[in-house]
């Protein structure tokens, strides 16, 4: 990819009068509910649950403050669906969750006076270790096996493979360059040296990953209950990006076992979860996913297999499909020693969320040709379901334009949202020249990346005498929500 750096763009903003007159604050109906307008903050990890996965006051303080901008709805965080250690995650895997989730909630219905809905996005992802040192790699981890002694002894003489023992194999192959390790090792032992292990959906060699078909339906159906007895007012479920389910939707899924390598076995166990889940949840809950329309990587799906998705799941009931683009382990950059891959890196996770250093396209709108296909398809297969599109939408220009040429449904934005919780309310008040506008520098992301708490550059040190009790971060450097807006109308009713 040429690399330019692109400016952000002068933009006009609506008056109240021309807010109030467009799509993009015009009701849309979800399933069971009527959002109030097409206006969606998705999903972001921030790093504020407890290590036990608990719900946090700095949790509702950050759900708070973007019900203070009353957008059509909130997604909260990907949200884990089995009762095991996850570090600072939010997880549902329990009851022992449900009351705090409760509190989200409330928080949320009370900050936004009722304008807005907040739905929880529920995830599985399988085992990534952190990248251990060459040497403790070839000593402990690696396993020895005849293949691996075959490669050796035709590569480097018959005693220093098939002959030697497992500590003269080992202490031989810390001898190794990397051409020569590549040429030794396995492509995976390769990986895991270079990267970290990783688990693949398809391991079917490890009893738990053979046998994920028949425990996920119930675990998402289980946790989609939780959250309706929690008070959401709907469920996403987690398709996308580089974990357990959109590995199963990836054309890199080749299991065998009728759960993936064509487009109705990648299809199969997705499906099974929706099954489970509509099963469980009541009529008046929401049920969608979020998945990819492309997934970048080599060998990947396109566009195509998301269109093939798209319908299917519009034929299962789905009241919503969000779409997103990359962010996949395939091409992450290698991880520092003690340090674990991260999915963002590579130019997948560039296309999931593009900054103003890009190609001739440039970071905004350049996601929403996929989501105008899937649409279209969606539409010509009879379905009216409502399609999410994302990805540096972060003018009312973009969203507006979005809509009107039929490429989306509802408009999401999370950067934007992140730098300044109010834009949508401000738009729609006509008070657009307030809006704090995202630098597209992904100065959250790099955050998230080191799993510190996830802010915005634009107001995380903004302090005064007049907020004595802003919930701080761990080092106590940054400010973990944005300034509140001082526009005295701000209070005005604008639903």
């Amino acid at each position: 990819m040429v690399r330019i750096r692109h400016r952000i763009a002068p933009t006009r903003w609506p008056s109240a009068d021309e807010a109030q007159a467009s799509q993009l604050f015009s009701p849309v109906q979800v399933g069971p509910l009527e959002l109030k307008q097409r206006t969606w903050v998705p999903a972001m990890v921030p790093w504020r649950a407890t290590d036990e996965g608990f719900v946090t006051e700095a949790m509702l303080s950050w759900y708070g403050r973007f019900a203070q901008g009353r957008p059509g709805a909130v997604v909260v965080e990907a949200t884990g669906i089995r009762d095991i250690p996850s570090g600072p995650l939010l997880r549902i895997g329990h009851d022992r969750f449900v009351d705090g989730l409760r509190r989200l909630t409330d928080r949320v219905h009370e900050q936004s006076q009722g304008q807005t809905k907040v739905l929880i996005q529920l995830i599985d992802f399988l085992a990534i270790k952190r990248r251990p040192p060459q040497d403790k790699f070839l000593s402990r981890f690696l396993k020895i096996d005849e293949a691996l002694r075959g490669r050796v002894a035709q590569a480097h003489g018959e005693a220093r493979g098939r002959q030697a023992d497992s500590a003269e194999l080992r202490a031989f192959l810390q001898t190794l360059d990397a051409q020569q390790l590549q040429a030794v090792l396995s492509p995976r032992d390769f990986e895991d040296m270079r990267m970290g292990y990783r688990e693949r959906v398809t391991d079917t060699h490890l009893p738990h990953i053979r046998e994920l078909p028949q425990v996920l339906p119930d675990l998402f159906a289980q946790a989609a209950l939780r959250a309706e007895q929690a008070g959401f007012d709907g469920v996403e479920l987690h398709f996308a990006h580089a974990y357990t389910m959109a590995s199963f939707l990836s054309r890199l899924n080749t299991r065998e076992d009728g759960y993936g390598s064509d487009v109705q076995g990648r299809l199969r166990l997705p499906l099974e979860v929706v099954d489970a889940v509509q099963a469980k949840l009541s009529p008046q809950t929401a049920l969608g996913c979020r998945f990819l329309a492309d997934e970048v990587i080599e060998g990947g799906s396109r566009i195509d297999d998301a269109v093939a998705y798209a319908q299917s799941f519009a034929q299962a009931g789905l009241h919503f499909l969000s779409l997103s683009k990359g962010g996949k382990f395939e091409d992450a950059k290698q991880p520092r020693v003690g340090h674990a891959a991260y999915p963002y890196t590579g130019p997948s996770g560039h296309e999931c969320m593009p900054t103003i250093y890009s190609d001739a396209r440039g970071p905004v709108g350049r996601n929403l040709p996929l989501a105008k296909a899937v649409r279209a398809a969606v539409r010509a297969a009879g379905f009216d379901t409502p399609v999410v599109a994302a990805g540096a939408l972060t003018s009312f220009e973009v969203a507006e334009g979005a809509l009107r040429n039929g490429d989306c449904d509802i408009v999401a934005s999370a950067r934007q949202s992140l730098a300044d919780p109010d834009w949508w309310r401000k738009m729609h008040l006509g008070l657009g020249d307030e809006i704090r506008r995202c630098a597209l520098t992904n100065y959250c992301e790099g955050l998230d990346q080191v799993h510190k708490q996830v802010t915005c550059r634009l107001w995380d040190r903004e302090l005064s005498a007049e907020e004595p009790d802003v919930l701080m971060s761990w080092d106590n450097k940054r400010r973990l929500t944005a300034p509140p807006w001082a526009h005295e109308g701000s209070d005005g009713d604008d639903g």
